[in-house]
């Protein structure tokens, strides 16, 4: 019924939109001021390091590449794909944090999943085409809702309600079978009140590592209602995946026998000996966002926010998984044909979610000549179900309950804040600024978990129940004159763990939450021709969970409270606008990223009898020491044209500094080429495009995993490690079309 319910909106909104063409033009001149909650965004006078992502740059580079792509040329940012062409699980890093470490909102409404704190792109595709903007805020940023901001907050507003009818159809192909598909319909203003808008998208790609396709569908639906100053808008967004998994990676010894785009995911050996793939080792979700946004006008002075918001998602993955112990599935051992006891064999599994979201955020905003303040609150509440189910066994000897569950357990999470903010020009160029923020935590965990627990013979019990409460402040001062823009300010964040942290941890040592003290000092200058600026920062940590090597009882790499680490780095961004068509834009990082005194641990086999070694201070994992993007811009009448290029420095997949396991340096750089046209035979635009991507043939990994062990012999230990790596696609291209109506 889904399926039908949105080409059907579609369908009915592109009527509405040419019926009401021809009697909205006298109304068409008044504005649909779009929802923000205003507490998450940064503005001139706000002492933080910030960058603006507009709609015509998101519209310009948006072929279905997923949104940390189309974010990769702002300071700081790198990206990682899986499927090594831009389209399925891909993620980011900011300051070299991680996702989990990211706070990502729309509209002010959290979207980082509340367990894991990751946001999952690939459950949101095409959600860039209904974007208005969106502000990537470094370092702890301003109050936000949701998971803690670690190292960044990313802060997306989706787009405000059109006030003339349009519709636009776009698409997009290219290499690995890469596609997209996207319809857009608009109403307009209907009788000086209301409005709808809608799209429909479809994406797919075989992907450059073998099997690693996706096939994506997604919509965005709002209707809005406007009168005088009260403003009401009703959202919803989401999407429907399926993706082969192809993020266990290779080996470089690996690709050497069977190529780069080799992917060891669903590999078995099939009754012949021969290597064979399971051909349902997919990732499948359905995920759905709700939104109701209220914006009222109090008074001259005075502005109210208000929404409520629910986000309902399922989904699961079937793995093929080769000699399984079968007590582990809760599945008793048999005899083969020829009366063996059988204990392992291969046997495929299902991982299931099952997951609710909801909540609400209201703020006040104060504005009074050199006086601007905000103050307001949220409460949210998660309860996710997670259970693994067998399907198939080989040669299993008896029944088998598709419906038995080897492991069930339950997630609950209580999320609440107050805060309030302030700006007051004190003096004819400079403004102070403050930013207080009190967080409340609940968050259980009972029942079985997915681990084994073998010292009781059955899956290890989980009985999660604590609490945290966080004090958030901000402060800062603004110098602002011209051109000229200065800033100084000092944060503190607060971040809980996340389930995996618990379900993988060792109960005897639960995790703590993490402290973050975030010192800003930035300038910028800005004119018609030169605009520069550099901005330094020192973000030191206290009890930041990393790994360290120390497994759980189960087997399940620790993440450990460290108790002393520290990013630092100075950022550099410059821009030349010499002629009306040519503009240049860099951007640079320079950081220095590290974990004291930290202490490595390794295990005979990978299992059993660790040893330590004290490695002192060493580069936190994941985290390139250089980063430098640049891009030449040419517009000229209707043609458009830009060479971007990308330079991420070496980075170690693990905090131990080894060298066996790294990823190499690399630079990557881009073409993208357009012609719109204007006003042809009644179609507002006709935009065509075509892309380069990796023009220069760059062989390079964004992405990996690192692990090591030892073994005895001959009386001494001897230490190996291995590695996985993320291969990325070489040249390949990708056309674009896009009406506009």
């Amino acid at each position: 019924m889904k399926k039908d319910f949105l080409p059907a909106a579609a369908a009915l909104c592109a009527c509405v939109a040419v019926s009401a063409h021809a009697q909205n033009r006298d109304t068409a001149t008044v504005a649909l001021e779009p929802i923000e909650i205003v507490a998450n965004r940064a503005d001139s006078k706000t002492p933080i390091a910030f960058t603006n992502v507009k709609r015509a740059e998101l519209e310009s580079y948006n072929d279905g590449r997923d949104i940390p792509y189309l974010l990769q040329m702002t300071p700081s940012l790198i990206t990682t794909s899986d499927a090594g062409a831009g389209m399925g699980y891909t993620s980011l890093r900011v300051r070299g944090t991680d996702g989990s470490r990211i706070n990502i909102t729309a509209n002010g409404i959290p979207i980082n999943n509340s367990e894991s704190h990751n946001v999952y792109w690939v459950n949101m595709p095409d959600l860039a085409s209904s974007l208005r903007d969106i502000q990537i805020q470094r370092g702890a940023g301003t109050s936000v809702n949701g998971a803690g901001a670690f190292g960044a907050s990313i802060n997306m507003l989706t787009d405000a309600p059109s006030t003339e009818p349009y519709a636009e159809i776009s698409g997009s192909y290219g290499m690995y079978n890469t596609n997209r598909e996207t319809l857009r319909v608009g109403s307009g203003l209907i009788g000086g009140h209301w409005s709808f808008d809608a799209r429909i998208s479809h994406m797919g790609s075989d992907g450059y590592i073998e099997r690693a396709s996706s096939k994506l569908w997604s919509y965005f639906g709002q209707a809005a209602y406007q009168n005088g100053g009260t403003m009401l808008r009703l959202l919803a967004f989401g999407g429907k995946e399926e993706t082969y998994m192809a993020w266990d990676y290779a080996s470089k010894e690996d690709m050497e026998k069977y190529g780069r785009r080799y992917n060891p995911c669903g590999e078995y050996t099939d009754s012949e000996g021969n290597r064979a793939y399971y051909p349902d080792q997919k990732d499948n979700y359905i995920q759905h966002h709700f939104q109701l946004h209220l914006a009222q006008t109090l008074s001259d002075r005075w502005r109210m926010n208000a929404a409520l918001h629910y986000t309902d998602d399922f989904g699961y993955y079937n793995q093929y998984k080769t000699k399984r112990t079968l007590v582990e599935y809760g599945l008793d051992n048999f005899k083969d044909a020829e009366g063996n006891i059988v204990e392992k064999s291969d046997l495929i599994r299902l991982k299931k979610n099952d997951n609710g979201f909801g909540g609400g955020v209201v703020n006040f905003n104060y504005s009074d000549g050199n006086w601007n303040v905000i103050f307001g609150g949220a409460a949210n509440y998660f309860h996710g179900s997670h259970y693994g189910q067998i399907a198939w066994v080989r040669n299993y000897m008896g029944a088998i309950n598709p419906l038995q569950r080897y492991y069930d357990n339950t997630g609950k999470k209580f999320d609440s804040n107050i805060y309030a903010r302030a700006n007051f020009d004190f003096a004819r160029y400079f403004s102070a600024f403050a930013d207080l923020q009190y967080r409340h935590i609940s968050y259980t965990i009972d029942g079985a978990s997915d681990n084994y627990d073998w010292n009781t013979g059955s899956p290890a019990q989980l009985a999660v129940d604590r609490r945290w409460d966080f004090f958030n402040p901000k402060v800062g001062l603004n110098f602002t004159n011209g051109a000229h823009r200065a800033f100084a300010s000092w944060s503190v964040a607060h971040k809980e763990p996340t389930r995996d942290n618990f379900t993988d941890g060792d109960p005897r040592h639960a995790p703590e939450a993490e402290r973050l003290f975030d010192y800003e000092l930035g300038y910028t200058f800005n004119s018609r021709i030169v605009s520069a600026g550099i901005n330094l920062y020192y973000m030191d940590y206290k009890d930041q969970l990393v790994v360290t090597g120390q497994l759980s009882d189960t087997g399940n790499p620790l993440s450990v409270n460290t108790p002393s680490s520290y990013r630092m780095g100075i950022e550099l961004q410059a821009a030349v606008r010499p002629l009306k068509w040519f503009n240049w834009d860099i951007n640079a990082t320079l950081s220095r990223n590290r974990i004291k005194n930290f202490t490595e641990y390794i295990y005979e086999d990978e299992w059993t009898n660790p040893i330590s070694f004290e490695r002192g201070d060493t580069p936190i994992a994941f985290s390139p020491g250089f980063i430098l993007n640049n891009a030449f811009n040419f517009k000229v009448a209707g043609f458009d044209a830009q060479l971007a290029s990308r330079y991420v420095g070496k980075q170690y997949m693990n905090n131990a500094k080894s060298e066996e396991t790294v990823l190499d340096a690399y630079f990557v750089s881009d073409l993208h080429l357009g012609y719109t046209f204007r006003r042809i035979h009644g179609i507002k635009s006709l935009r065509l495009g075509f892309s380069i991507y990796n023009i220069f043939n760059e062989k390079y990994f964004n992405n990996g995993y690192a692990g090591a062990g030892y073994y005895v012999e001959n009386g001494e230990k001897i230490i190996y490690r291995y590695a996985g790596y993320a291969a990325q696609a070489p040249a390949h291209v990708m056309a674009n079309i896009a009406l506009t109506f």
